[in-house]
């Protein structure tokens, strides 16, 4: 099952709501908790573009490990998507990134102390997962020793700087606040870099690694192939499949499950809409494999398309509709699927 949901949190003695997306397998039980934190965009639309994340754009990975028998948890921090709290993790100077990262980690311990209540959730088998930004705010929660969290996976951990989008601002920065993080850090933690990532290459990475194990934190890295030109996003955009080998064995040694009991496809089978380009086959296919049901699919009367996704499903036609007109140059376009059923069923 599927759903997003507002979870309510305390933060720094204060009441916020963070928006998060939840999916598990339909049945009764408590499940081990994969709670899953981003990254942060950059540019001169920063705030339009946190205001626009959804927690669902994590979906690829929270399939795969629901197909694992594993509850997850994709939490938007504070000021991101629809999460109260407001923006809180600007760096205070320059590239002083060690504040930021321990404000954007408050948000991580909040979510899970609250998610470890659920009745759905094995509150001592819970797994971090975070990307980008939200890499280095996982190693400040495994800084924390949270009980509970028995290891972390940080995919493609750093931050840069809005200034220069495609270079961390202070290497050397990137590198002490590693070593600062890993110097109380006991938890288990795997580290997953794209060999492309044209943020931090394997030279940075190498250092920042070797700065956050010297204190002691037992983590351990894996380098992933190349994918397409900037594989910073793998985890956003690659298909699990390709670099969920690399998390069996760690979750295997934490003496959580690795073998895969719910079979794709976790979703409705809906039939390609007929006519369609080999392009919107495609799209249609990534359609069918997102577990949101904010979602809608629109088709142009020579087989282009547009897909659409917002909170709701009303709210997703539009956007597809849109989409498909541009995508079309103008053609005639129509709903074709909205949430898991072909309109109109």
């Amino acid at each position: 099952m599927s759903a997003h949901m507002m979870l309510p949190v305390v933060i720094s003695g204060n009441q916020v709501s963070l928006e998060s997306f939840v999916i598990r397998p339909d049945r009764p039980g408590k499940f081990p908790l994969v709670v899953i934190t981003h990254g942060m965009p950059s540019g001169n639309q920063f705030f339009a573009e946190i205001l626009d994340r959804s927690p669902v754009g994590y979906s690829k990975a929270a399939v795969a490990f629901a197909q694992r028998g594993y509850a997850v948890v994709s939490v938007m921090r504070r000021g991101y998507g629809r999460s109260g709290g407001g923006f809180s993790e600007s760096a205070r100077q320059g590239c002083d990134y060690l504040p930021a990262t321990r404000a954007a980690s408050d948000d991580v311990i909040a979510a899970v102390a609250s998610l470890r209540n659920e009745p759905w959730v094995d509150a001592d088998h819970v797994v971090l997962l975070g990307h980008s930004v939200g890499g280095l705010a996982v190693m400040a929660v495994a800084a924390q020793n949270m009980p509970g969290v028995v290891g972390a996976v940080n995919f493609d951990g750093g931050r840069h700087s809005f200034s220069a989008p495609n270079q961390p601002c202070s290497p050397d920065n990137l590198v002490d606040t590693s070593a600062a993080l890993g110097r109380t850090a006991r938890i288990p933690m795997l580290w997953l870099y794209a060999e492309n990532d044209q943020f931090y290459g394997p030279d940075l990475v190498q250092r920042m690694f070797a700065a956050y194990s010297a204190g002691g934190a037992p983590a351990q890295l894996h380098m992933l192939p190349p994918f397409e030109p900037n594989g910073h996003n793998t985890v956003v955009l690659a298909p699990a499949g390709s670099w969920f080998p690399a998390v069996d064995p760690f979750l295997e040694r934490l003496g959580l499950p690795t073998r895969t009991v719910i079979e794709a496809p976790l979703f409705a089978e809906l039939p390609i809409p007929p006519g369609a380009v080999a392009a919107c086959q495609a799209a249609f296919a990534d359609y069918l494999a997102n577990p949101d049901d904010a979602k809608a699919f629109a088709v142009s009367t020579h087989g282009h398309c547009g897909t659409g996704f917002a909170r709701t499903a009303l709210e997703a036609r539009e956007p597809a509709v849109m989409k498909c007109k541009i995508n079309s140059r103008g053609e005639d376009c129509r709903l074709y699927a909205l949430g898991q059923k072909l309109a109109g069923d």
